[in-house]
């Protein structure tokens, strides 16, 4: 506890006083040298005051855009309760409103703002007033824009310093401007107002901090050319929320609770949720730039899966300690898919853009303003467990929160009537950190009270009352242990205070914010020209932005209504329209653009896999070469955790006759795009043995006869579960050529045959071998596949003309997948 140094006079005084009331305490000092160390310890105790008082330090606060909204609905109020909190300690303050706005209406402004600021509850009527009175007395307006304005700041600091006798302990200055006039104002810190020797600097930066990583790292070089990293503040007023900032000392509290439970191995499932009920009306323009995913999910809910991700560090007091733990979580988010995201827009958006922005008719925005997305961790706490960011406009309610679930594995008998609430095994196990609003109405940390009972400081957090009917997550209240803060705190005071008292790790720093941008970039530059789905906006979106999750991929539950007269804007993108499922040559038939294509049959894939596994133990899988199947080699590198990599057996359908390290190699395009990515035992990879004794497909190497060999002695009946086939435009399918017949029937299992093409020699499953598969899948692509698809599709089963007509599983399933330019051409 921090004492001033007239408490500091009267608590020696007092203590004298005690010690000179005692019987025989002056006998002590008959002794003349014992008289002179009391002499000597009464003037060490009050030099000791007197240098308190030297050191004593002054601080100077500067809130640039002092006028502005920002600073109008929450940092001078912030200032306000920084004073409240330091009043009467070890530091004196200025504060200085800072504004290009003149002086006169720069004052009134001032005057205005500072006369609605408000006290805590628990601050007397009085002392309030008179806080109140001193906090305006220290408050002043001041045009600033030249360097000479910065100059005659600094001076006026340095005077009002010099003149109270004070040392200068340090300088805020609180950006609350837009991010195009940082550099200037910059500059002019830098060279004309930086405190002197001994005192430190601060600077404050309001987000948004860049558009992408590009536009991020050029705007934090610029800053970097007149800023240090430690005198750099980006706020995320989030990070200042109470349920936010309390994550990391509730997780530091419950160690012994949580470190059995806080890991993939208990954990369902993570949700970080931001719901608004209001749209984007009045901010369009900044909304056309940035959308949902910059506005919200790049910096708060990212921020707070980073708080909820990383590892715990040993003290969660050292700012250093845990910046480094959140950019090792940054560091270990996987990359995010185009199908790793829903986007939606609500409908009266385009035309409130239309109005604000002055755009003609046709105008339709594609901006998003709901998200949602799923993000893994490639790291072995959280290998395998979603974690779903959420957020959206013009929403049913408005609430944020973030909520572990936890796998459950009891089942109890007796249906839930009977479940006792603090007892039962069966009830949902879940930790939620309230953020506020919603059904509660204010800031909570929720438990559930079968899991543990947890411990928060009481001088911060009590009991949360009864609220009889209320219930949250579809559980009645009284399921959780409830708290509450016991002062609530705007986002902005707490913030403010963690920077007066220069604690980083509140705060991005640059290395975590180009982190960020690094993970985010990607994702946004793939959505760029997606057609949000639309929705209504409150409770009439009902089920209509739902949505599900199967590996690494996001898709709404339900299906949008097809629009068979389009409105205002322009054409519908390709992404709008639905995969397509019709027949062909009598076998299903998958059609969609060729993202969402590839997407479809990564998922079938894994699907198939799954349930081989789950039945036989084991799932085999033959894949063809060409470029074709690239693009799915790489959706599939993504599903580290879904897919049952450890229990899949990889074959080749086909090979060139070239070394496996050759760049024509099928193989070595399986290698590139997807073994190196994915975890599969190295004695689960059947490489077709086309380089025997130096030599490439000899026959007396009998390469063919030993890959049937293998085949025979692992696959069951000889049957792979899956058979994934490309179609070539003379209707070749694996190596199976029409101008060269082996492998189309016969006893062979795999053959050597011919190629029309450079590399001549191959090596191919045959027909038959093909046709004992559980299940084939035929992906075809490309405009140049049109002509062959139409006359395929019209021929009946003649192998020696078109080997694909002879694809026909006996006891499987053939499915086609074509995109729409290989089938619509």
């Amino acid at each position: 506890m921090k004492l001033t140094l007239n408490e500091r006079y009267k608590r020696f005084m007092a203590v004298l006083a005690v010690g000179l009331s005692r019987p025989g305490f002056l006998a002590h000092f008959r002794h003349p040298g014992c008289w002179k160390m009391l002499t000597v310890a009464m003037c060490m105790a009050l030099l000791g005051c007197l240098q308190a008082q030297e050191l004593r330090g002054h601080v100077s606060v500067i809130l640039l855009g002092a006028t502005g909204d920002l600073a109008r609905k929450y940092l001078w109020q912030g200032l306000f309760q920084l004073y409240l909190d330091e009043a009467g300690k070890d530091y004196s303050f200025s504060f200085h409103g800072a504004a290009l706005t003149s002086t006169k209406q720069g004052q009134a402004f001032i005057a205005k703002v500072l006369e609605s600021l408000s006290c805590p509850e628990d601050v007397a009527p009085d002392r309030c007033a008179e806080l109140k009175g001193q906090f305006q007395r220290l408050s002043a307006y001041r045009h600033l824009a030249t360097s000479e304005d910065y100059m005659a700041l600094s001076k006026d600091i340095e005077a009002q310093v010099q003149h109270g006798g004070l040392r200068e302990a340090g300088r805020i200055f609180y950006f609350s401007v837009p991010p195009f006039a940082y550099a200037d104002i910059a500059r002019n810190i830098n060279s004309s107002c930086r405190p002197g020797p001994g005192a430190w600097l601060r600077v404050v930066l309001e987000k948004p901090f860049g558009h992408d990583h590009l536009s991020a790292q050029q705007l934090a070089t610029e800053l970097g050319g007149f800023f240090r990293e430690e005198e750099m503040y980006r706020v995320d007023h989030y990070l200042g929320k109470q349920a936010v900032a309390q994550i990391l000392p509730f997780r530091d509290q419950n160690r012994k609770a949580l470190d059995g439970l806080w890991s993939r191995h208990h954990v369902e499932r993570v949700e970080i949720i931001m719901k608004e009920t209001v749209d984007a009306e009045g901010r369009t323009s900044f909304y056309e730039e940035y959308g949902v995913i910059r506005d919200v999910l790049q910096n708060h809910l990212t921020e707070v899966l980073t708080l909820v991700a990383m590892e715990l560090p040993h003290n969660i007091s050292s700012s250093e300690s845990v910046l480094q733990h959140k950019l090792r979580a940054f560091r270990a988010l996987r990359g995010l898919q185009k199908g790793s995201a829903v986007l939606g827009q609500y409908q009266a958006y385009s035309e409130q853009v239309r109005r604000e922005q002055q755009k003609p008719d046709s105008f339709r925005s594609l901006t998003p303003t709901f998200a949602g997305v799923l993000v893994h961790m490639d790291n072995l706490r959280w290998e395998g467990v979603p974690f779903i960011l959420m957020s959206g406009k013009a929403l049913d309610e408005r609430v944020g929160y973030v909520r572990i679930l936890f796998r459950n594995q009891a089942y109890c008998v007796q249906n839930d009537e009977h479940w006792v609430a603090d007892q039962s095994q069966c009830l949902p196990r879940q930790i939620v950190f309230y953020i506020g609003h919603g059904e509660l109405g204010s800031p909570a940390v929720l438990v559930s009270r079968n899991l543990f009972r947890p411990s928060l400081p009481s001088e911060s957090w009590k009991g949360l009352g009864a609220r009889p009917g209320l219930r949250l997550f579809g559980r009645p209240l009284s399921d959780f242990y409830a708290y509450r803060p016991v002062r609530e705190q705007d986002a902005y005071s707490v913030l403010i205070s963690r920077i007066f008292h220069g604690r980083k790790d509140s705060f991005v720093t640059t290395e975590n914010l180009l982190a960020s941008w690094g993970f985010w970039t990607p994702l946004l530059d793939s959505l760029a020209h997606e057609v949000p789905r639309l929705y209504p906006g409150g409770a009439e979106n009902g089920h209509l932005l739902d949505f599900e999750f199967s590996g690494a991929q996001l898709y709404f539950s339900q299906r949008q209504p097809e629009r068979l007269v389009p409105g205002p804007g322009p054409a519908p993108m390709p992404s709008g329209f639905q995969v397509l499922k019709a027949k062909y040559r009598e076998s299903p038939l998958i059609s969609a653009w060729p993202e969402e294509l590839i997407a479809k049959l990564a998922d079938d894939i894994e699907a198939t896999a799954v349930r081989a596994v789950r039945r036989f133990g084991t799932f085999h899988l033959a894949l063809s070469g060409g470029s074709s199947p690239v693009p799915l080699f790489q959706q599939l590198a993504t599903r580290h955790y879904g897919f049952p990599w450890a229990h899949t057996h990889l074959w080749l359908v086909d090979e060139r006759c070239v070394p496996l390290w050759d760049p024509e190699s099928n193989f070595q395009h399986l290698q590139t795009h997807l073994l190196q990515h994915v975890r599969v035992p190295y004695y689960n990879i059947h490489p077709m043995p086309v380089h025997l004794h130096q030599r490439l497909c000899a026959e007396e190497d009998q390469g063919a006869q030993t890959y049937a060999s293998e085949i025979s002695a692992l696959v069951a009946n000889s049957s792979f579960d899956l058979v994934l086939l490309g179609m070539g435009a003379d209707g070749h399918t694996a190596s199976l050529f029409p101008q060269s017949p082996s492998g189309l029937d016969g006893e062979q299992l795999v053959v050597l045959t011919e190629s029309p093409s450079r590399p001549f020699q191959r090596m191919s499953l045959s027909l038959p071998l093909i046709n004992r598969a559980r299940k084939v899948a035929v992906l075809v692509m490309g405009r140049v596949k049109r002509e062959i698809t139409m006359l395929v599709s019209r021929v009946g089963h003649e192998p020696k003309k078109w080997p694909i007509s002879g694809v026909l599983p006996s006891s499987g399933q053939l499915v086609w997948y074509m995109d729409y330019e290989a089938f619509l051409g």
